[in-house]
């Protein structure tokens, strides 16, 4: 797979079924998030969703662990660039900083194409705030998964509290959010953290990838509306949400993908329509 993007702690790739794969390319650190890494994983999923030619993207961790969460040298770094004498201005350079991390992993939602998250071993604070804002979750057998930061002294304020309650259900979120308590794979699928779990990362892989070119042979304009009408549903009441999928497609309901798709019901056709990039 071609590799695109000059990053220094993310790798990116794309397929020829167009799939782009990311993936946290820190290993021997347990893909803990950097300084670079926070600033890496929006600007590669910028260049993803300017891709008309890309349909699915799989995010997945290099190595043990897919992510440890915030790496050490992030928060000393942060420590020093709000060491102010004014009291006010510190915290108000805190509070850019925090909101600048939460816009990298909402980058994640951002993107219009569909993220499916691949993880294996670890998955600790900041790597549950980012699964959280990817749209499908997939693991090994040998994946934990823990809310950490009430055992840090800190409030979780990446995004876990916000969107993890909508995937697992208030009360588990709570009680996982208020514990630190460490979960496991077959736990996490028992709650509907992740959809399914695999033996091992080859076999996650190769399910995943079978997963992600299933979805890209599908029509762009569903999937992208897909995900952006559950998003903006998963935010706003049940009449809003059906007001704004009425708007959705009345704007794009009369394309060419469902032309195709209408010709191969009328012909009985079992060949799979084409569909051309966005």
């Amino acid at each position: 797979m071609p590799s695109i993007g000059n990053f220094s702690t993310i790798r990116v790739d794309v397929n020829a079924q167009h799939v782009a794969t990311v993936e946290l390319d820190r290993g021997a650190k347990s893909n803990a998030l950097n300084s670079q890494m926070w600033d890496e994983l929006p600007q590669a999923l910028e260049v993803l969703d300017s891709r008309d030619d890309l349909r699915v993207v799989i995010l997945r961790g290099q190595g043990r662990n897919f992510c440890a969460g915030i790496d050490f040298s992030a928060l000393t770094g942060l420590a020093a660039a709000v060491n102010m004498p004014c009291p006010g201005r510190a915290r108000e350079a805190l509070r850019r900083s925090i909101l600048r991390w939460q816009d990298s992993l909402t980058s994640l939602e951002r993107c219009r194409w569909p993220v499916i998250a691949a993880m294996q071993g670890a998955c600790v604070g900041a790597g549950v705030d980012m699964i959280t804002a990817a749209d499908i979750r997939y693991c090994t057998a040998d994946a934990t998964f823990c809310v950490k930061e009430v055992d840090l002294a800190i409030v979780a304020d990446m995004g876990t509290l916000q969107r993890l309650p909508g995937i697992v259900g208030e009360g588990i979120a709570r009680e996982l959010a208020l514990t630190a308590r460490v979960i496991g794979a077959e736990e996490a699928k028992a709650i509907g953290l992740v959809s399914a779990v695999f033996p091992d990362v080859q076999a996650l892989y190769t399910e995943v990838d079978r997963i992600a070119a299933t979805m890209a042979a599908k029509s762009p304009l569903a999937t992208t509306g897909t995900k952006r009408v559950m998003l903006h549903c998963r935010d706003h009441s049940v009449s809003d949400g059906l007001d704004y999928v009425a708007t959705w497609n009345s704007a794009q309901m009369l394309s060419d993908d469902m032309q195709k798709v209408m010709q191969m019901l009328a012909s009985k056709s079992r060949e799979q329509p084409r569909f051309s990039k966005l």
